[in-house]
């Protein structure tokens, strides 16, 4: 897995004094998107809505095109389904990430699960976590719920 991982970044990006950089922004495109693939994953039941949502997301927030978009998708469920923690994902984030970009995520992640129509107990949990391990307050873990039902249309 590694390998491929390796091998997307030497594909996409030149080595040079910017690399490490950029290594950072893919790496974060990846534990973004593997945590949004966990949370499809989390009821079992993985809906078309939900994997559209993410590749939208995905698309407007990195602007990949769309080579790269299902480059990055297939290593995220590959890593979704080798992964032994949310923690490797997460504690990257908190060294890279200011307060208001982890918000972010929890809101897109909130879209995710809103996506199907319903919010099952397992996804709700899985967001839950992910929020705790980002330090994001209960009222903005809470708020950013709200904003992604408000834009799913459901009351």
């Amino acid at each position: 897995m590694l390998k491929a991982i390796a091998q997307f970044f030497d594909n996409h990006f030149a080595s040079n004094a910017e690399n490490d950089q950029v290594l950072t922004v893919d790496q974060l495109q990846l534990a973004a998107a593997t945590l949004m693939i966990e949370l499809c994953k989390a009821d079992r039941d993985i809906d078309e809505r939900e994997t559209s949502t993410i590749i939208e997301i995905l698309q407007t927030c990195f602007d990949l095109d769309k080579s790269e978009l299902n480059e990055l998708m297939a290593l995220a469920e590959q890593e979704a389904r080798e992964a032994t923690s949310l923690y490797q994902f997460t504690s990257l984030m908190n060294e890279q990430f200011d307060y208001g970009e982890k918000v972010q995520l929890i809101t897109h992640m909130w879209d995710v699960a809103y996506a199907d129509g319903h919010i099952d107990r397992y996804e709700d949990h899985l967001i839950r976590k992910v929020s705790d391990l980002l330090y994001i307050s209960h009222v903005d873990f809470i708020g950013s719920k709200h904003k992604a039902r408000e834009r799913a249309g459901q009351k």
